[in-house]
């Protein structure tokens, strides 16, 4: 069913096509995550006796949600339609959101156990963190936070783009560079226009919608660092989960968790955390979750609360393909289909930050949609491809 101030012109992406994209991650990757999170922590009998009925479950039907819990009554709303159905004939959108409450549901984590509120996929941010990669970036942040301020300030907007592709995000944005980011790695920029809307008037409100932890949380960081002390902003309210959600999906803890990290390292890394610190201790940094961050709607949906609170915002950035597809409804749109009239709903200018790891897309020119399909096959699900998608007014 379309949600609010959407037209369903097109249908919504389900797991059928066993060719498909959807159908990979229902049929394996879920699968693949129970034994993932089974092996990270050592949850007690009871505990793997659940994930073990988890995994017979998603092999057949949506089960009804019976969880006593604070959430049962809008859970139970929103899965009444689908329950009896197989998995892969529901959209693909709600079954991932399911699936990963089921899974939250599985570890006990809403219960009153030793347990509860345990992270399930926290071994799997902490590999992270001690990984090469992060290692690399951190290396490469001094050289973005002492350039000249627009060109630093716009290699952070390509680390928050790219984010688990970080690495080619915090070069510096010389345009003739032979490192710089390959312009054909970026089917859509209107990075020229954001620029232009955040530097009319005097600095407002920026908000960022954050998606994962780990690599790319710090590049958000260090676009946040860079809007502030540029004065793009004048402070910035960062949405986190309230909760776990997808796998690498950043929480109130995992910011905290990498502030830690940054804190510990010297010179240009260090002094930025402290900024971040002290940012968010006099707030011009503030941290805000929302239930909604964890629901199976999409942004058509958003709660009036949540909007109201939005609509105060001169720029929202929306990171990551999960919330991209919340916020043009993850439907067979034509890739051709105009991404302004899509969104034109959301209550505040913003600005989409995503690299393409689903098979849903739009605003894509013609002529380079035909070369992306006659020389790529792969590109809109690999993470090789990236869009910078505004809507200003």
């Amino acid at each position: 069913m379309a949600g609010i101030g959407q037209s369903a012109t097109a249908e919504e992406i389900d797991s059928e096509d066993p060719g498909s994209f959807a159908h990979g991650v229902l049929t394996r990757r879920h699968p693949e995550l129970i034994a993932k999170v089974r092996s990270g922590i050592p949850y007690p009998p009871s505990v793997q006796r659940n994930l073990d009925r988890l995994d017979e479950v998603i092999q057949g039907v949506v089960p009804p949600f019976t969880e006593p819990s604070a959430d049962r009554a809008e859970w139970e709303s929103w899965a009444g339609p689908y329950v009896g159905h197989t998995w892969l004939e529901v959209p693909f959108l709600w079954a991932e959101s399911y699936f990963y409450r089921l899974l939250l549901q599985a570890t006990d984590y809403f219960r009153d156990v030793p347990w509860a509120g345990v992270d399930p996929f926290k071994p799997q941010k902490d590999a992270e963190l001690g990984s090469a990669d992060l290692v690399r970036d951190l290396d490469q942040l001094a050289s973005v936070l002492s350039a000249p301020e627009d060109e630093g300030l716009h290699s952070a907007l390509l680390a928050s783009l790219w984010g688990n592709r970080a690495d080619l995000g915090f070069r510096l944005s010389k345009p003739h560079a032979a490192d710089a980011v390959q312009v054909d790695e970026l089917i859509a920029d209107d990075s020229n226009q954001v620029w232009g809307h955040l530097g009319e008037r005097e600095p407002g409100r920026v908000d960022l919608i954050a998606d994962n932890a780990g690599r790319e949380l710090v590049a958000d960081l260090l676009l946040v660092d860079r809007l502030l002390s540029t004065g793009r902003a004048g402070r910035v309210v960062m949405h986190l989960k309230p909760r776990p959600y997808f796998v690498s999906d950043a929480t109130v803890h995992d910011l905290f968790t990498i502030l830690a990290h940054l804190s510990s390292h010297t010179g240009a890394t260090a002094d930025m955390a402290a900024r971040l610190g002290a940012a968010i201790t006099d707030g011009r940094i503030e941290v805000r979750t929302h239930a909604f961050w964890c629901s199976p709607l999409t942004f058509h949906d958003i709660p009036g609360d949540l909007a109201d609170e939005i609509k105060e915002s001169k720029l929202v950035i929306i990171k990551g393909d999960l919330n991209y597809r919340r916020l043009v409804g993850d439907r067979h749109w034509a890739p051709t289909s105009s991404f302004t009239d899509l969104v034109q709903y959301f209550p505040a200018p913003l600005v989409a930050l995503r690299t393409l790891k689903s098979e849903l897309a739009v605003g894509i020119p013609a002529d380079r949609l035909s070369l992306l399909e006659a020389n790529e096959p792969g590109w809109r699900t690999d993470g090789t491809h990236a869009v910078i998608q505004a809507r200003l007014s």
